[in-house]
């Protein structure tokens, strides 16, 4: 699951960038007035990225915890069974 979201998130990056990029080539701007815009957009893009990465970051570290959790449960479960 977590391959998809990144492989997901990976690809919408690479979106936003590509049609930014374009966008900013495309308009009636000087070149110095494009590149301060670029960088802008360019920090902007890495502090939503970096964001992102930390969100999933959490996210996984939920999953993982209650995965040991569900994992806890059916060691104990099992080991009642085999007990009783």
């Amino acid at each position: 699951m977590f391959r998809k979201v990144s492989d997901f998130f990976a690809g919408f990056v690479l979106g936003l960038l590509t049609g930014a990029l374009v966008a900013l080539l495309f308009a009636p701007r000087r070149g110095e007035e494009t590149r301060a815009l670029l960088q802008e957009k360019g920090i902007e893009l890495r502090e939503r990225a970096l964001e992102k990465v930390e969100e999933l970051q959490e996210k996984g570290k939920k999953i993982i915890e209650e995965g040991k959790e569900v994992a806890a449960q059916r060691r104990e479960e099992l080991l009642k069974k085999l007990g009783a």
